[in-house]
């Protein structure tokens, strides 16, 4: 079994923060080092197909959780909190249903529990026109993007995903190939009998419409002892645009 590439940061109560799609554990290090200045262990995960971790054809929530419990046996984790954003959200829920045992406390940002239809498609055909045969330089593959993705802060997030293969020759961490075949499994929705009791956090963007009020009572059908909590002036990376908010509820809720 392959592990995740992790980055563990701080001493104290295990925190294991996994990023959304296309995203990578280096999105959260500003935060990170602040559960840590507060007394946890922080492991920056990055999930498979992202980041430094391994690359695989299998892709869905089921593996994605079967690969934090074999991260957490290696470590001899006993039980940790999780904090998992968009696709990370969905596998954390997926690992506190599945082995609520090793889940202490919950949070999910900006996610729900239920299917979402795929969606990512014009980013990932975006994506598919850099051409690193050509492109040598990180602002030459911002010039690229900018010709179908307009928005300045979605861009960068995705540019954070390229490095030196090579030298002279760039490429990306993730693994486009599998992430656009299996795009459908980035939506599922949990089982509709996975059920998690301990406490659980959910956060929305005020100005994000990935979770809705309608969604309140599927959030409460799956982990009755949610809290669903508003972030303001924040968009689906509420934790990049207000991590202000973002860190006062996670950890006021966590040391609750």
């Amino acid at each position: 079994m392959e592990l995740l590439h992790s980055k563990i940061l701080g001493e104290g109560k295990p925190l294991l923060i996994l990023h959304g799609f296309l995203g990578m554990s280096d999105n959260w290090k500003t935060l990170g080092n602040q559960y840590a200045e507060n007394g946890y262990q922080v492991h920056l995960i990055d999930q498979r197909n992202h980041g430094k971790s391994f690359h695989s054809i299998h892709f869905d929530y089921d593996v994605m959780s079967e690969d934090l419990i074999s991260y957490m046996n290696h470590l001899q984790i006993d039980k940790a909190a999780v904090i998992g954003h968009s696709m990370g959200g969905k596998t954390a829920m997926q690992l506190a249903t599945s082995k609520p045992k090793l889940v202490s406390k919950l949070i999910v940002a900006d996610i729900s529990p239920k299917y979402y239809p795929p969606h990512h498609q014009p980013i990932l055909d975006a994506l598919q026109e850099l051409d690193f045969n050509k492109i040598t330089s990180r602002k030459e593959a911002d010039e690229v993007l900018s010709k179908n993705i307009t928005d300045f802060g979605t861009r960068q997030f995705l540019l954070k995903n390229l490095y030196w293969v090579a030298q002279k020759k760039l490429g990306l961490r993730f693994n486009m190939e599998v992430l656009k075949d299996k795009m459908d499994e980035i939506g599922e929705n949990i089982s509709s009998t996975a059920n998690y009791e301990g406490p659980t956090l959910f956060l929305r963007g005020d100005r994000s419409e990935y979770i809705q009020a309608s969604d309140f009572p599927e959030i409460k059908k799956h982990f009755p002892n949610a809290l669903i909590e508003m972030v303001e002036n924040a968009g689906h990376w509420l934790h990049a645009e207000n991590p202000k908010q973002f860190f006062q509820f996670t950890v006021k809720f966590l040391n609750s």
